[in-house]
């Protein structure tokens, strides 16, 4: 709390790039409106909350910062080459384990102390309304006596919104690195919001899928199931940095003021975890209804195949019945029709009447037998 309201740093989500950090000696109007720039984006030099130098590069931050023996230096770096890691690394006395994970980056949300150092690192997200995504971006951070290092490793979080709110709260920024440390936690849980509503604007629309009958309704919630569990691996780790930092891992004489703001980030973020978790039983569940109404429209559909097929046989053993009836007479008439001058009852007075005779006899015997058998 700074004069009887809460600290806010960072504003809504989802800024346009220009919006970061601007890099060291380029104008504004000359940044890219798609990404800044690589390499040094920032540097300042705060005394009491209040920047009075602004660097502009490592070696003049470096010369500022000893100059002053109360100074703090916030250096911001975006995707730098090892060059830069290295000069820091040098200056400010960095674990070389710390310098190996800031540089291959791919890291799970953590803290760690090496001696006077602290190493934090943090798992950004932010939601991409156009491809219905969600991005992630990692943020690595050194925070010791007099000096915090940021290295972004992608576009979240804002880190200029950061330093420009801590920059009007010089009662905040005045306690030191840890109040930076502090801020740029919340940016990072605050922008994890939107991501929650995209996710649950993405899962209504799932369920409408679901039970539309949309084909294509496994395949999304697939991908949103992944999305959600990367989304997990990236705020839940975090409840145990901010649980550390709490219990004195940051700085064991840390401001009290900076511990009621580190535990309303994390009632934030513990918001946002429970959230995340519900999702991720609410697709499982999902995924069970699709699959039941998916079999469900497969049995109907083996019912009507199977409803087909039995006409079918029926409409067969009708027309087989009649063609073994008519074919009777056929073959009687057949016999009867053979142009032989030694045949059996052919001058017989009656052979025609016993031939119409045995006709109707053998046509009528198999009409009650397939009659009997259900195939008439």
């Amino acid at each position: 709390m700074v004069g009887g309201r809460r600290f806010r740093p960072g504003g809504g989500f989802g800024r346009q790039l220009d919006e970061y950090e601007t890099p060291v000696g380029v104008a504004p109007s000359t940044q890219s409106s798609t990404a800044p720039a690589g390499g040094l984006v920032d540097s300042a030099i705060y005394r009491h909350g209040h920047r009075f130098a602004s660097p502009s590069g490592l070696a003049e931050t470096y010369r500022c910062l000893q100059e002053q023996d109360d100074a703090m230096a916030w250096i911001g770096l975006y995707r730098p080459d090892i060059g830069q890691i290295t000069s820091l690394a040098r200056e400010f006395r960095l674990h070389d384990l710390a310098v190996e994970d800031a540089i291959n980056a791919h890291q799970r949300p953590k803290l760690e102390r090496y001696g006077h150092t602290l190493f934090v690192v943090l798992r950004a997200a932010r939601y991409d309304d156009s491809r219905e995504e969600v991005e992630f971006s990692e943020l690595h951070l050194f925070i010791g006596p007099g000096f915090v290092v940021t290295v972004r490793h992608g576009e979240a979080p804002d880190l200029a919104a950061v330093r420009r709110r801590m920059e009007t709260e010089a009662q905040m920024l005045a306690r030191g690195p840890e109040a930076v440390l502090y801020a740029i936690l919340d940016q990072v849980v605050d922008g994890y919001a939107p991501v929650v509503a995209g996710l649950e604007n993405d899962i209504d629309e799932i369920e409408t899928q679901v039970f539309g009958g949309d084909p294509n309704a496994s395949r999304r919630i697939y991908g949103l199931s992944r999305e959600v569990i990367q989304f997990q691996r990236a705020a839940r780790p975090l409840l145990s940095v901010l649980d550390a930092l709490a219990g004195g891992a940051g700085s064991p004489g840390a401001d009290e003021e900076l511990r009621r703001y580190l535990r309303d980030v994390t009632d934030h973020l513990t918001q946002v975890v429970e959230r995340v978790d519900g999702f991720r039983h609410l697709l499982q569940n999902i995924l069970t209804v699709n699959a039941t109404l998916v079999s469900q429209q497969q049995n109907e559909e083996m019912r009507s195949l199977t409803a087909a097929s039995y006409a079918q046989n029926e409409e067969l053993k009708k027309v087989s019945s009649w063609a073994a009836i008519l074919f009777a007479p056929t073959l009687i008439g057949t016999v009867y029709g053979m142009n032989f001058v030694h045949m059996p009852e052919l001058r017989w007075r009656f052979g025609y009447l016993f031939a119409l005779l045995l006709m109707l006899l053998v046509c009528g015997t198999l009409y009650v037998i397939f009659k009997r058998r259900g195939w008439l």
